[in-house]
């Protein structure tokens, strides 16, 4: 199998339709066998109906059902479970065009890197959409605080996008032994893959803000030190 496409969804029963949609146009275009694995993080809506209805029509449509514990969580079920040559999770609601990402497999594809990740900061990127003053002073401490508290301050211009793109082997290998359940899987995910001696490449993409965030201050905060904490001890 070419490719797997890893979306890790929570109530979003109105976004992945399109997102579905837009990974089906991709395989078509690049005439990839491929699958789709939405990891669906316990939603309470519609999320899983509205997936198992498509599936009648898409046999390359697969919904992992996880119980509610976090993106990560959904993430790592989503990553471990995937076939294709190429691996990659994206997050719901359209944020990246798909000529974006397929610059991201270009770079595995060609041997340049282990692991791709998207990031909305390198002087080529492009960011549409005003994010909120919250999501501003996150993204920033994102950048700066989390980094240097971590160790890999200057390293990466950015480590929470949602893309990232890996040779199955890396995929594997990093996310069959992350634990991580919340946001920080993706800070795991690289100390995992450093230790691993897996090469990481950023690459620039176009990237449009979703406005539906599910981020609150304290709640952020507090779970996002815990966890923080727990990968500093692996």
């Amino acid at each position: 199998m070419d490719l797997s496409i890893v979306i890790p969804v929570y109530n979003e029963a109105q976004k992945i339709p399109r997102d579905i949609e837009d990974a089906l146009s991709y395989f078509r275009e690049q005439s990839l066998d491929g699958e789709i694995i939405i990891s669906d993080d316990g939603s309470k809506d519609d999320t899983r109906s509205v997936v198992q209805g498509l599936q009648k029509e898409h046999k390359n449509l697969i919904l992992q059902e996880n119980p509610h514990s976090g993106k990560g969580s959904a993430i790592r079920a989503g990553m471990v479970k995937a076939k294709g040559d190429i691996t990659l999770f994206i997050d719901s609601g359209s944020c990246i065009p798909y000529q974006y990402v397929h610059e991201g497999i270009k770079l595995i594809r060609e041997g340049e890197t282990d692991i791709a990740h998207a990031s909305r900061f390198l002087p080529d990127s492009k960011i549409d959409k005003p994010k909120s003053l919250f999501r501003q002073i996150l993204s920033r401490a994102f950048r700066i605080v989390i980094p240097l508290y971590m160790g890999i301050y200057g390293r990466y211009s950015d480590t929470q996008c949602g893309l990232k793109i890996y040779k199955k082997e890396a995929a594997h290998t990093i996310y069959g032994a992350c634990f991580t359940d919340g946001f920080m899987i993706d800070i795991e995910s690289i100390i995992r893959a450093e230790k691993n001696n897996l090469r990481i490449r950023e690459f620039p993409i176009h990237w449009f803000a979703d406005p539906d965030s599910r981020l609150t201050a304290s709640k952020t905060f507090i779970s996002m030190m815990r966890e923080l904490n727990k990968i500093k001890k692996i």
